[in-house]
C-alpha cells in the first residue's frame, strides 16, 4: 500500500542517524552506574518506550524520583556525547533526501534530542539544507511524549498532518502521529522491536529506502 504524502517529517535518532552501539553503551552507563548490570540490545529493545523514565526502572527493578531520574538522564547524554562521533548516518540517506527533494516532497525534522546538540550535528553530516525546519528538544531534562512537540512542529510550518507523514523507529513515533491527525511509517532499525512496531498498525518497513518507496 502506497501513502499519498507532500511533506515528510524524520525522526534522527535511529532512523537517519544510526547510533544503536552508543546508545547501547550510555544506557549500560546508567545501569552500571545505578549498581546494575549491562543489558543487551535486546534486553533494551524489549524494555523501551516512553516515558523514558518507565525503561530505565523496568530494568532497574524500582521506582526512580526527579533527582534520580535527573542523574540518569545526566549519565546517559553525557556518554553518550561522548561516543557521538563513532556514530553513522543510516545506509543511503543522502540519497534518500535527495530523492525526496527532486521529488517535489518537503522534508522537516523533528527529534527528542536536546536541540543544541542536533543542528550542528545535522550540519556536521552535511544534510541541513534538506530541511525546512529541524527541532529537537529544548528542555532541560528530556525522555517524554513527542506528540506535543509534532504539534508544535507541523503548526510552525502551516502544514496540513493529512499531507504528512512522520518515519521513525519507535512506538511514540506513530503514537504522535496519530495525535496529530498525520501518518507514520516505521523502521526497524532502532530502540523498538519490528513485533511492538507492527502493533501499532503503522506500516513497518526494515530501511529508509523501503519507507520512502511507500509514499506514493
Amino acid at each position: 500500500m502506497a501513502v499519498e504524502i507532500a511533506h515528510v517529517v524524520w525522526d534522527w535518532n535511529g532512523t537517519l542517524l544510526h547510533d544503536n552501539e552508543i546508545v547501547l553503551a550510555a544506557v549500560n552507563e546508567v545501569f552500571v552506574g545505578f549498581g546494575g548490570t549491562a543489558i543487551t540490545w535486546a534486553d533494551w529493545q524489549a524494555a523501551y518506550t516512553r516515558p523514558m523514565r518507565v525503561s530505565y526502572e523496568t530494568v532497574l527493578k524500582r521506582l526512580l524520583d526527579e533527582e534520580e531520574w535527573a542523574q540518569v538522564d545526566k549519565l546517559y547524554h553525557d556518554r553518550y556525547d561522548a561516543l557521538l562521533a563513532e556514530a553513522l548516518l543510516a545506509d543511503g540517506t543522502q540519497d534518500v533526501l535527495k530523492g525526496l527533494a527532486e521529488s517535489g516532497r518537503t522534508q522537516s525534522l523533528l527529534s527528542m534530542w536536546f536541540h543544541d546538540r542536533l543542528t550542528p550535528t545535522i550540519d556536521e553530516f552535511g544534510l541541513t539544507s534538506y530541511f525546512t525546519r529541524i527541532d529537537g528538544l529544548v528542555a532541560e531534562v528530556g525522555g517524554g511524549s513527542k506528540a506535543d512537540s509534532l504539534l508544535r512542529h507541523l503548526q510552525a510550518q502551516n502544514l496540513d498532518p493529512a499531507d504528512v507523514v512522520l518515519i521513525g523507529d519507535v512506538v511514540d513515533d506513530a503514537d504522535a502521529a496519530r495525535a496529530a491527525g498525520a501518518g507514520s511509517i516505521l523502521v526497524s532499525t532502532g530502540a523498538m522491536s519490528r513485533d511492538a512496531l507492527e502493533a501499532t498498525g503503522s506500516l513497518v518497513t526494515d530501511s529508509i529506502q523501503e519507507a520512502v518507496a511507500l509514499l506514493k
